[in-house]
């Protein structure tokens, strides 16, 4: 039997569980909360379909990025800041998977903006 000073805690544990939907089984990751790590796009010479593939880069966005490089070509991938809409907060989001030279090999959707920390070069 558990002691009283031990009831109200258990009591307030089993109350979380079933409020929860799902029980604790919300711990394990869902599908949607996967993390691409390969691949990177050159912002060079990508299409606006590749440059879309990077989280928060819609088509509009990835179109500003076309028009841009095509007056300037970028020689940092902190350079993507002069593209309207497009801030450092965003640009230091995405730099593990931005290049300014070589292949775009990033061949789908990041789904989540997160990389793993020492995870590809800079350039």
């Amino acid at each position: 039997m558990l002691s009283t000073s031990k009831k109200p805690l258990v009591a307030a544990l089993l109350a979380l569980a079933l409020a929860l939907p799902g029980g604790v089984a919300l711990a394990a990751p869902s599908p949607e909360a996967a993390v691409r790590t390969d691949g990177v796009v050159n912002i060079n010479d990508a299409t606006p379909a590749q440059l879309a593939y990077l989280p928060g880069i819609g088509p509009a966005k990835a179109e500003r990025i076309v028009a841009y490089r095509a007056k300037h070509r970028f020689k940092t991938p902190l350079e993507l800041a002069r593209v309207r809409g497009i801030g450092l907060k965003t640009v230091h989001k995405l730099k593990a998977w931005l290049r300014v030279d070589g292949p775009t090999t990033l061949d789908g959707p990041v789904r989540s903006s997160k990389r793993p920390k020492g995870d590809g070069e800079t350039s």
